[in-house]
């Protein structure tokens, strides 16, 4: 009987082994593919003067992350964009410029998820942020 377990023992840690040296084989062929991907794209843009656009299986990717990845995350976007006073509720003109700001962003993801042009979303996104930091810190 002691033998089936530690035969159990061995496979296991044999398993857990190999699980490991999986694991970072698809972290560094991951990492080399996006390394490549990069380098490729900004030499097209530096050879033809445009970017290459990403097919919508990519542009919709979205790597779904552990519960507790998420909740770093999340609690790391509420502190960002709470104003400087927590106490303090944001003024109706901040509340105004973060909805739109949210619209955009969802305007966006839209876009991405349709294969459509992303180029103008993005900026209006870029010039609403802008006015968010400009209201955020008048001097």
């Amino acid at each position: 009987m002691s033998d089936v377990i530690s035969d159990y023992q061995k496979w296991k840690q044999q398993g857990d082994d190999l699980r490991a040296k999986a694991k970072q084989a698809m972290e560094t062929r991951y990492r080399e593919l996006l390394t490549e991907a990069a380098r490729i794209a900004d030499e097209y843009r530096g050879d033809f003067g445009s970017s290459l656009k990403l097919p919508p299986s990519v542009a919709v990717f979205r790597y779904k992350a552990h519960a507790k990845s998420k909740a770093k995350k999340t609690t790391k976007q509420k502190t960002q964009s709470q104003p400087d006073t927590p106490a303090e509720k944001p003024s109706p003109q901040l509340a105004a410029i973060q909805k739109r700001l949210a619209a955009a962003k969802s305007k966006l993801e839209a876009a991405r998820a349709a294969g459509k042009p992303t180029r103008p979303l993005e900026d209006k996104i870029y010039e609403i942020e802008d006015e968010l930091r400009l209201a955020n810190h008048p001097n």
